[in-house]
């Protein structure tokens, strides 16, 4: 039986146990330059320390106006790559594997002067109105991600995370609420998270997994669910992505009617549906920061692997933790297997 702590193996990654930390964006990147600094490098090495599996960096933009603020993340310049190259050294070191987030905020780029989308429409009254891209600009963007990716894997990233999830650009484009172009990527919805998947599958190695995280469903009146969330994965699949990570929600105002709940694992179940509908491996993501939740999930093989996030935040050291309260071998530092129970 598969438990948290069990190891998972896809393509060429090999993770020494199910724990994942998603992406959570920090903002605070020092000189708005878009290039990692101290507390980025204390803030990943640490969890790497705290015995998580699979780390995976904040989401990180493929242009300067596709920042949610000044204060994030970038990959759009060579200038960018060693400061992420350290990170990784470390995270190495530290016995984890790590992925990185590639992704453009499009209308939700909150400090643009003038953000861009698929069609000119504001998330909402608080946000600048985007100017739609021209036809040309959106194969330009194509090729912006997959020269963030190129860049990502001369950085040594072990797995690329495209965000495709809570109303950034892909998810822009792929949904019937914030895409209303009338050209090929208006008459086909998944075409460019399509091109965009093999852009960064053409920049990557054989042998590493390309993840994809989605919205499962947009909890908004007009919005898809998860019929239309299966459909689309099955063609991003088709395109190349290996794992899909499974989130919900982000695009346009949530309707209080569908609001989601806020009970732990609220989101699995639609990460199993995922799952089976599409025949794919995924993450589980949403409160998942109880250990016998986050290990229910991965023996009731709802998802390969778990990801916490606000209980990482909260406690570097979670995965130790949870090996302490699951009796599970966690893999504790030599330095700090004093202060750790022998199971």
């Amino acid at each position: 039986m598969n438990h948290l702590f069990s190891p998972y193996s896809i393509k060429g990654l090999g993770l020494k146990n199910r724990v994942v930390m998603p992406p959570m964006c920090q903002y605070s990147v020092e000189a708005k330059d878009g290039v990692a600094n101290d507390w980025h490098a204390v803030h990943y090495e640490s969890r790497a320390i705290g015995g998580t599996g699979l780390v995976i960096v904040e989401m990180t933009n493929v242009e300067p106006e596709g920042r949610i603020t000044d204060f994030c993340l970038g990959l759009w310049s060579d200038e960018q790559v060693p400061a992420l190259k350290k990170i990784v050294e470390a995270v190495h070191k530290r016995g984890a594997k790590i992925g990185i987030q590639i992704a453009h905020a499009g209308r939700k780029a909150e400090d643009a002067e003038m953000p861009v989308a698929p069609s000119a429409i504001a998330f909402d009254e608080k946000y600048k109105t985007p100017r739609a891209l021209s036809t040309d600009e959106v194969k330009e963007m194509v090729q912006k991600f997959g020269a963030a990716v190129r860049r990502a894997v001369e950085a040594g990233f072990d797995t690329i995370e495209l965000h495709g999830a809570h109303g950034y650009l892909i998810h822009q484009f792929h949904s019937p609420l914030t895409n209303k172009r009338t050209d090929e990527y208006g008459q086909e919805l998944t075409k460019f998270g399509k091109e965009v998947i093999q852009a960064a599958k053409a920049e990557m190695p054989a042998d590493m997994p390309l993840i994809m995280r989605i919205s499962a469903q947009e909890y908004v009146e007009g919005g898809y669910g998860i019929d239309e969330s299966i459909a689309f994965a099955k063609e991003y699949k088709e395109a190349g992505v290996d794992m899909f990570h499974i989130s919900a929600g982000g695009e346009g105002q949530i309707a209080a009617a569908g609001r989601p709940g806020t009970h732990a694992g609220y989101q699995v179940p639609l990460a199993r549906q995922i799952k089976e509908a599409v025949e794919v491996p995924v993450i589980a993501v949403g409160r998942l920061d109880d250990p016998i939740l986050a290990n229910a999930v991965i023996g009731n093989e709802d998802a390969e692997l778990a990801a916490v996030g606000r209980g990482m935040l909260r406690n570097p050291y979670w995965a130790l933790e949870a090996g302490v309260q699951l009796q599970k071998e966690a893999d504790v530092p030599k330095q700090y297997v004093m202060g750790f129970p022998k199971n």
